[in-house]
């Protein structure tokens, strides 16, 4: 059974003495456009205006209750300080920017005023560049007179191995006086007299530059065992493959003369952009000659929108032509073959300049004779 108390304890009182005091709500400050405070005049239950306050207009509606002007006011002091307060922040930020502009030493802005149609005033004229900027590169100007290729003239100049004027150079960018004369130390002769021109027979099937998939460069056809000259020449050395590169090209499905360099000299005389160095071929045919096909291929056609050289075209017999060009777009003899309505069946290069292919067996290779000149 459950017993119930009928006087149960009561809670102790609470020590906190005082009195709760309600502080009266205050107008908000009105603030202007500019971002500072206004005092706020208050309004008179009757209407009335305050001694320095101007009278509302007769037509302004009046309040119909007690407190509700005092609502409106309430509404539209804080309207006007959040416009008032998003002016402030914008003169904020403008101070701030002037602030950071005298802290880092910049002219404050000049804004001119100028009439209706008048033009801005012109910026003052560039500075002329410094004078170490005058001059050309010397690594060009050695490529252009022909003492080496721009790559190995920066090699010869690092090696300090270079003069101008009798001065030792060894700074790569150097600029010269495009008239200065050039001279190369001992060391550098010597050097260039070791590299060598190889010139090869190149049998259809072998690429003349970069290998491409399921084909073989034509280099390596370079070896002890492919020497045409091995009795009357220097025997082939692994040091002969060193950046030898090919000197210009040769497609893979045709044959003939090749030349491979190790000097920079003989591949911008070959394939510079202001080579002059003719090359002649034989080229096989089949199908009917368009009228005033030969003239047109001698000159009067064009490749991928540029206008070919003038070349010299002439037939050999009923199925073969002589074709002597000064330039080596690629596959160019087939595709001006194509345009005159002939394709070709196969292509034999025999002569670059002034070094023909002669008697060298096809897929063997000889070294270019100290007296043969392209």
């Amino acid at each position: 059974m459950v017993s119930i108390r009928k006087n149960p304890p009561q809670p102790a009182l609470s020590r906190i003495v005082g009195t709760l005091k309600v502080r009266k709500r205050t107008e908000e400050p009105a603030v202007d456009e500019a971002g500072a405070e206004t005092p706020r005049q208050p309004v008179r239950q009757d209407g009335a205006p305050r001694p320095g306050e101007r009278p509302a207009p007769a037509d302004a509606p009046r309040p119909d209750r007690k407190g509700a002007g005092k609502g409106e006011a309430r509404r539209a002091t804080k309207a006007g300080a959040g416009s008032g307060a998003k002016a402030g922040e914008r003169a904020a930020g403008e101070r701030a920017a002037g602030r950071s502009e005298r802290k880092a030493g910049s002219r404050p802005a000049v804004h001119e005023e100028r009439g209706p149609g008048q033009a801005r005033p012109a910026r003052p004229a560039a500075e002329p560049r410094a004078a170490a900027a005058e001059g050309v590169r010397l690594s060009k100007v050695m490529a252009e007179r022909g003492i080496c290729s721009r790559r190995e003239a920066d090699e010869l100049i690092e090696r300090g191995w270079v003069f101008v004027d009798g001065r030792r150079v060894s700074e790569l960018g150097t600029r010269i006086d495009p008239s200065a004369n050039i001279t190369l130390a001992p060391e550098a002769r010597r050097e260039q007299a070791q590299r060598v021109t190889i010139l090869l027979h190149k049998p259809v099937g072998y690429v003349s530059g970069q290998p491409e998939p399921g084909f073989e460069p034509a280099v390596s056809l370079i070896g002890p065992d492919n020497q045409f000259d091995r009795d009357t020449a220097p025997r082939f050395h692994p040091s002969n493959l060193k950046n030898l590169a090919p000197a210009g090209r040769l497609d893979i499905d045709s044959t003939g003369l090749l030349v491979l360099t190790q000097d920079g000299r003989i591949a911008r005389q070959l394939i510079g952009e202001d080579s002059k160095i003719d090359k002649e071929y034989l080229v096989r045919v089949e199908g009917t000659l368009i009228d005033d096909g030969l003239d047109l291929l001698n000159h009067g056609l064009e490749l991928d929108g540029r206008k070919l050289r003038p070349a010299e075209v002439e037939w050999i017999n009923d199925d073969q032509l002589r074709f002597v060009l000064r330039e080596g777009r690629k596959r160019q003899i087939r595709r001006m073959c194509e345009l005159v309505g002939l394709r070709v069946t196969g292509l034999k290069r025999v002569r670059i300049g002034r070094v023909r292919l002669g008697e060298l067996p096809l897929g063997q290779w000889r070294y270019l004779r100290e007296d043969e000149r392209f």
